[in-house]
């Protein structure tokens, strides 16, 4: 995406073809900053701090902290260990698993020698493949966008969504972002309620930074918001992203996302959710049974950042002392609630037979 007339990815292989650089996250909106990756371990801290987010993001970036593992080291039992180290930053996130299994099968079945330029060359692969991802998904969401839009000619649609699901959750374009994009650029008049996204806010930060760059009309609303907009007719359609969907359609998203599609379902509004098959776990059906949410720091939510009078970016206290917090990153919403998915092979229903047709090829 561009920013202040310069083109920029959320991740890029440096000049000496071993190192990795990154947006750091944690400083947007008020900062534009990278950080250099040199390692296996500075990889599994960028994404265990956030400083890179969203499940194709992190898939990404643990491929690249694998093959920073095996340009150091590349054994099997390096890679291995690698693998476990950058599986247990993010635990919900599907993509991460995905990418690092893959990135290691192609890893292990190459000669010693060859080790290190399988493992960038895969790495370099799924980078690609997630832009290629989203371009589609773009696509195919602008077409719901579009559609919607000629049924309320006359008028600008109002779209709401919930934590960033942007270009800066993935390598380019963004998954719930990339058909509002799409759908802006293509002439269609948009405004997009953006819920802040506590604790971390990345709807108020990342959401707006990139619309705003974008061009897109936007505001930023209370995360408790989005309901009371639906019963005023203020919302013509949801669309989040997912770190994790099930292979009967379950979503896994940012906190809140379930209290979004009750709102919708009450109201009559769609609610889509949009991601590339790396995020679909065909391993478990049951949502809010099978997939584990990350627990973070009690401190996300007792503490907030932003920029203060003068400029500085600082930290203050919300909650009184010796007040206790706790701090469930995700929730599932049941397929039942989920009007559909949009995938980069096309738009289907949130369910096994859904999810079946569009990928006979992957379920089970």
């Amino acid at each position: 995406m561009r920013i202040e007339g310069r083109d920029y990815r959320t991740i890029w292989l440096d000049g000496d073809g071993r190192s990795v650089h990154v947006i750091d996250q944690t400083a947007l909106p008020h900062r534009l900053t990278t950080q250099r990756l040199s390692s296996a371990a500075e990889a599994a801290r960028a994404i265990a701090d956030m400083i890179v987010r969203g499940a194709p993001l992190i898939g990404v970036t643990g491929a690249y902290g694998l093959a920073l593992a095996v340009a150091e080291d590349a054994s099997d039992a390096a890679v291995e260990a690698a693998h476990a180290m950058l599986l247990a930053t993010r635990p919900t996130a599907s993509n991460l698993r995905w990418a690092l299994d893959r990135s290691r099968a192609v890893v292990l079945a190459a000669q010693l020698s060859e080790r290190r330029a399988a493992a960038y060359a895969e790495a370099s692969a799924i980078a690609e493949e997630d832009v290629a991802a989203c371009a589609a998904i773009g696509d195919h969401g602008a077409a719901i966008i579009k559609e919607l839009a000629a049924r309320n000619a006359g008028r600008r649609l109002n779209i709401l969504t919930h934590c960033n699901a942007g270009w800066l959750a993935t390598v380019d374009w963004g998954t719930a972002l990339a058909p509002i994009y799409r759908a802006a650029r293509a002439g269609v008049d948009l405004h997009i309620w953006v819920d802040e996204t506590r604790p971390r806010n990345q709807g108020a930060s990342l959401t707006a930074f990139e619309l705003q760059a974008e061009g897109v009309p936007h505001t930023v609303i209370a995360d408790n918001a989005g309901g009371h907009l639906m019963q005023h007719g203020l919302v013509d359609m949801c669309i989040v992203g997912s770190d994790r969907v099930t292979s009967a359609g379950d979503v896994c998203n940012k906190v809140g996302t379930y209290l979004k599609a009750l709102a919708a379902h009450d109201n009559g509004v769609p609610f889509y959710a949009a991601l590339p098959s790396s995020t679909i776990d065909w391993r478990i059906s049951d949502g809010v049974k099978d997939i584990p949410i990350e627990q973070r720091s009690a401190r996300e939510v007792t503490h907030i950042r932003g920029r203060a009078p003068g400029g500085d970016i600082v930290e203050v206290q919300l909650t009184p002392d010796g007040s206790p917090a706790r701090n469930d990153a995700f929730d599932v919403t049941p397929a039942r609630l989920v009007t559909g998915v949009i995938t980069e092979r096309g738009v289907c229903a949130a369910s096994a037979q859904g999810l079946g047709l569009l990928y006979p090829d992957l379920a089970r």
